[in-house]
């Protein structure tokens, strides 16, 4: 059995939990996930606990049953917590604005970047070059923040372009004549 797997998920209270035949659903205060569960998995409840075991002794059963145990306690973290990622622009003249559910990026293109946020994914810009997302999925949140790094990713020489908080970018020695 996964080393993973064999941990117990507790189940803070406000937090509820429900088992159907191959989904899960998580409803806390800061919203409602739902995750489809491999046949491979056995998820029992045990009072203020989750158990995960395999189904049968396969490698791809015992896989998944880490894997699925993950996902779970990120769903209960998610709706109880919530998860934040920070990005940082850097670059003379890069600027992000909130508006609504659109964040405007200007980073140096010759037209603006319009990106419209998913649903339950919330964006704040505290200061024209920081931007914080928040959303109850760790998954979408890091979706989210990996599609804006995109637009423009931090280039080796002079570390311009949009990264995350706490990302090092190692930079390059320029050539010499």
């Amino acid at each position: 059995m996964s080393r993973i797997a064999k941990n117990p998920i507790v189940v803070p209270a406000g937090v509820e939990v429900t088992l159907a035949a191959n989904e899960i659903t998580v409803k806390g205060p800061l919203g409602t996930l739902k995750q489809a569960l491999s046949s491979d998995v056995s998820v029992h409840r045990d009072g203020a606990q989750l158990q995960c075991k395999a189904a049968n002794d396969s490698m791809q059963a015992n896989a998944m049953s880490g894997t699925v145990r993950a996902l779970i306690a990120n769903m209960v973290a998610g709706v109880s917590k919530g998860y934040e990622r920070k990005l940082t622009l850097v670059g003379v003249g890069y600027r992000a604005q909130a508006a609504g559910d659109t964040l405007n990026l200007t980073l140096g293109f010759s037209h603006p970047v319009a990106y419209k946020m998913p649903a339950g994914v919330a964006v704040a810009t505290p200061t024209q070059t920081d931007i914080v997302l928040k959303s109850a999925s760790k998954q979408q949140v890091g979706q989210v923040a990996a599609e804006i790094r995109a637009f423009r990713a931090p280039e080796p020489y002079k570390g311009k372009g949009v990264r995350y908080a706490d990302e090092v970018v190692i930079l390059k020695e320029t050539k010499k004549k």
